[in-house]
């Protein structure tokens, strides 16, 4: 490996990893329950927890973005120079526990057993070391990553220095800073300075917090500025205690600024990556007896009856640690491990749930899955629960299994009481050093949160997949296995039955129920392994950890609440659409002069094209008549009264069985509440979808859509607030294309489809026909969508020429929009995929077909999957942020529905004001920091007792 390498690019640039020792200590300690060495007693379990968490960032580590150099940060003593300027700073901190003190050193020696050397400096902290090299190697022109979450590290953050989370394994670079804290890196120790830091007594300023220090420096610059300016604030408390306490927010600066100068214990050249060597670690883990790790490290079995640290031999692995990635680039997965369905445990006994626990703490990060009774999370009954630890590691826990039917469980009807297994399950599922892997685990947050377990942290391998590849393929668990390992998991129907057989996952023997759920957690465990270290390689970890990690909760939140609705009205609106319904099948009857099925596509072709002749009928693959919407509106337009009765009588059966009726059997018999399910990795752009019922394609401006809606009302003493961005698409479309004039009306406030009409057609924005303006709109929207001149004639009644003027005349007076048109469309070509403002990846496989048809529709389609993406992870971002902002402002709204780019609550009619602009405030500014948008995003939101008069 170079000693110099080239850094004239990314890829070749040396890297640093900087792993925070201290921090990797204590998550140790607090993550696994007490253990002690079998032969002499002597407390391990900080030590093991510590080696498997290096090891696995040693195994997480490997591929092209590989460190070349690594080492292990210590503090090496307790008083620092601080000491001596502020003998109270960490004056407070309790002394370590007595059971950790021994394991210290063997800390230190577990390190330098797997190759990693220590680093640590006396009269300085690990954070000063830490800074020190990063500072050094950054001016020699690496690449640097902090292992490690801590505030105080975050000033160092530069574009070559990031941290990365060790619990969430995602990076935290300058963005994310300021996601959390406001202010930049750069800010960092000023706003210490302020806020102060109660762990290691830096006094700070009194009774000022993060928002507000962050608000200070982002209006004053700089903490040397708000000090000298203090006397200029208005608000007495704060000049008071910025005025008084100068000089102890001067000292706190000190305190917190870590040095980047000390001397370095080794220099860079002696932190190169290297293997362990074998003799030396095989010895260690011997010594410390942990055998799990030693057959984890070694790949060797496990020694029958092994239960936690007991005496064993590890068997290194010759080749390099580092340098060999488990997989190919750049996503499929090498042969696997075989899966042993027979290999996993049905845990029944307190006793073995323990073990289980025990061993999913010591592995950090686990699969998890449940088992349950039904679809809906909102009233689903929790059967079991499973967890893996490894391949083939993996358990299932029954927890409300019963005969049905005299059908034997399979000899194993004793199992733990649910609420014991919960209650000890409960510590584990919220333990912060432990990452629980799900696939589509929004559902699994809404069950569990039902039973009291609040489920923290989580990785969902659903939503990495579909970061890396949204629109190759389907992100279920079955496809991912088959894909990625070319495994069928067992269908969920081979152990339920189907049909009139099929049986409630309660019915289900125990080793059938194991071998499915268990294998389910193994599954999602080796996905996350395979597909989690693809999106830092990809430059996707932001895309996930902004815009899809933090929404589960939310959703399932959401789904949780549900939308009222009002059972009578629905009742009423059912029988009034089936009324008219009967109208208009009358009338479709006298029209054809004989009586018809109107439902039934072949009668209605054979009526149409055979007995009453109409012109331009065209054929189905079948042979029959098509008379699907489009055949029927192109007969209507063309003045034909059956095709146009036959569409409404269309449109009132929709209205009535997926609204109406639907609606009334979905909703929950006590409460009136309907409970839709969100679907997060359902489209291509990022838009969020909604089953079981669909809520998001109720019509809006048909009098019947309306109706639908006005039934969906709120409870008593509250009301719905709906709020909706206005035209957000365009707006984007405007900063995207960087469309002057666009942007200039935006800014302005003026109605966009009528400045559009001005400027294609020369006609004064006041007193314009509603004609002129309506054309203006069509082409705004169609072009957005890369309508043709044959469907714009369509649209607007007009011939194609004439259409064809038009979208011409519009690329004249917009050519900003031809131009990000043209470079869309060269993107999608060269790289077959194009990005959203926020960095979301939607694949086109379309571009790349020899069909000429569907090349050219998937340039259109990437010429919208940007601009909608990109509204899509706007109003991602107001939902993420929604929560947190109605808690802190003392609001007691909910957010209940999501439908394209509006947010419906239900709000206590008291609020009703305050929680409109504060909606409205978070909404409009949910593009920043990370996008800071050139034309302004308005929302439209009002309160009202029903959705169609909030609407």
């Amino acid at each position: 490996m170079s000693e110099q390498p080239d850094t004239s690019t990314q890829a070749a640039r040396p890297k640093l990893y900087l792993i925070d020792g201290s921090g990797y200590i204590f998550r140790a300690y607090h993550a696994l329950p007490p253990l002690t060495r079998k032969s002499d007693g002597l407390p391990v379990g900080a030590v093991q927890g510590f080696s498997n968490m290096l090891w696995k960032l040693i195994c997480e580590m490997r591929g092209p973005d590989a460190p070349t150099h690594l080492a292990v940060v210590f503090d090496r003593s307790e008083v620092t120079f601080r000491n001596r300027l502020y003998p109270e700073y960490k004056a407070h901190r309790p002394p370590a526990p007595e059971d950790l003190v021994p394991q210290f050193p063997l800390v230190r020696e577990a390190t330098r057993a797997f190759g990693v050397p220590v680093l640590e400096l006396e009269g300085f902290e690990a954070d000063d070391v830490i800074a020190s090299y990063a500072h050094t190697a950054e001016a020699e022109g690496f690449d640097v990553v902090v292992v490690s979450s801590d505030k105080d590290l975050m000033q160092l953050v530069t574009p070559r220095i990031s941290l990365m989370d060790p619990v969430r394994n995602t990076l935290i670079g300058r963005e994310q800073v300021i996601e959390k804290f406001g202010v930049g890196p750069e800010k960092m120790i000023d706003l210490q300075a302020l806020m102060g830091d109660s762990v290691d007594n830096v006094p700070g300023a009194p009774g000022i917090g993060v928002k507000t220090a962050g608000q200070l420096l982002e209006e004053y610059g700089d903490l040397d500025t708000l000090l000298a300016r203090a006397h200029e604030i208005k608000q007495p408390k704060r000049r008071e205690t910025l005025t008084q306490m100068a000089e102890q927010i001067r000292l706190s600066r000190t305190l917190v600024t870590l040095v980047r100068d000390a001397p370095l214990p080794l220099p860079l050249s002696e932190l190169t990556v290297r293997d362990p060597e074998p003799a030396e670690l095989a010895g260690f883990l011997e010594k410390m007896e942990f055998r799990t790790l030693a057959r984890r490290v070694g790949g060797g079995p496990a020694p029958a009856g092994e239960t936690g640290a007991a005496a064993g031999t590890a068997k290194v692995p010759s080749a390099p640690v580092l340098d060999t990635p488990r997989a190919p680039q750049p996503s499929r997965a090498a042969a696997p491990d075989t899966f042993d369905t027979g290999a996993y445990e049905c845990v029944t006994t307190m006793e073995r749930l323990e073990h289980w626990i025990a061993e999913a703490s010591a592995a950090g990060t686990i699969g998890f899955d449940t088992e349950t009774d039904a679809l809906s999370s909102s009233h689903a009954r929790l059967c079991g629960i499973s967890l893996a630890t490894g391949p083939n590691s993996a358990c299932y826990i029954p927890l409300d299994h019963a005969p049905s039917d005299g059908l034997d469980l399979g000899g194993a009807e004793v199992m733990v009481p649910m609420d014991q297994a919960l209650a000890a399950l409960k510590p584990l599922l919220e333990d912060p050093a432990v990452l629980k892997v799900g696939q589509n685990i929004k559902y699994d947050l809404a069950v569990m949160s039902r039973y009291g377990i609040r489920i923290a942290p989580f990785d969902d391998t659903m939503l990495i997949s579909y970061v890396l590849e949204a629109g190759e393929h389907g992100h279920g668990m079955d496809e991912l296995s088959r894909l990625h390992f070319d495994h069928t998991p067992i269908p969920f129907k081979a152990v339920t039955g189907t049909g009139k057989a099929q049986k409630s996952f309660r019915h289900v023997p125990l080793d059938q129920a194991t071998a499915y759920a268990a294998e389910d957690a193994d599954v999602t465990l080796r996905l996350h392994a395979l597909l989690k270290p693809r999106l830092m390689r990809s430059g996707l970890m932001s895309v996930y950890e902004t815009l899809e990690r933090p929404l589960p909760p939310v959703l399932a939140a959401m789904e949780c609440a549900g939308i009222r609705v009002d059972p009578e009205r629905l009742r009423h609106l059912s029988a009034r659409f089936g009324a008219r319904m009967g109208e208009l099948e009358a009338r479709a009857h006298e029209i054809a002069g004989q009586p018809f099925n109107v439902a039934s596509p072949r009668q209605l072709g054979e009526i149409l094209y055979d007995r009453l002749g109409l012109p331009g009928g065209k054929r189905t693959a079948q042979g029959q008549w098509s008379t699907d919407a489009s055949a029927l509106e192109e007969l209507a337009a063309h003045g034909h009264e059956l095709p146009r009765v036959l569409l409404d009588w269309r449109q009132l059966a929709k209205l009535k069985g997926t609204y109406a009726d639907a609606l009334l059997q979905a909703a929950d018999p006590e409460t009136s509440r309907v409970h839709t399910s969100f679907q997060l990795a359902a489209t291509t752009t990022g838009r969020l979808s909604s089953s079981d019922p669909n809520l998001q394609n109720i019509p809006i401006r048909s009098e019947a859509g309306r109706e639908i809606r006005q039934a969906f009302t709120a409870r008593t003493g509250h009301v719905l607030i709906s709020a909706d961005y206005s035209q957000i698409e365009l707006r984007i479309l405007a900063h995207m294309g960087d469309i002057a004039e666009l942007k200039r009306a935006f800014a302005a406030g003026h109605d966009i489809h009528a400045a559009t009409a001005s400027e294609m057609f020369g006609v004064p924005i006041e007193g314009m026909p509603a004609e002129t303006r309506r054309r203006a709109k069509a082409i705004n929207f169609g072009i957005v969508y890369g309508i043709s001149a044959f469907g714009l004639a369509n649209q607007l009644g007009i011939d194609q020429g004439e259409a064809a003027t038009y979208i011409r005349t519009y690329f004249d007076r917009f050519p900003g929009i031809k131009a990000y048109m043209d470079r869309t469309r060269a993107q999608v070509r060269e790289d077959g995929f194009v990005t959203t403002l926020f960095g979301r990846r939607i694949s086109i496989p379309a571009i790349r077909s020899k069909s000429v048809g569907e090349r050219q529709f998937a340039e259109r389609a990437a010429i919208n999957a940007p601009i909608q993406g990109s509204a899509a992870d706007i109003i991602r971002r107001a939902m993420i942020r929604m929560p947190a902002a109605l808690e802190n402002a003392g609001l007691g709204a909910r957010m209940l529905l999501q439908v394209h780019d509006e947010l419906v609550f239900e709000a206590p009619e008291a609020e009703a004001e305050q929680t409109v602009a504060l909606v409205r405030e978070v909404m409009e500014r949910a593009s920043a920091p990370a996008v800071s948008l050139s034309v302004p995003l308005v929302v439209d939101a009002r309160a009202a007792p029903n959705w169609d008069e909030a609407h």
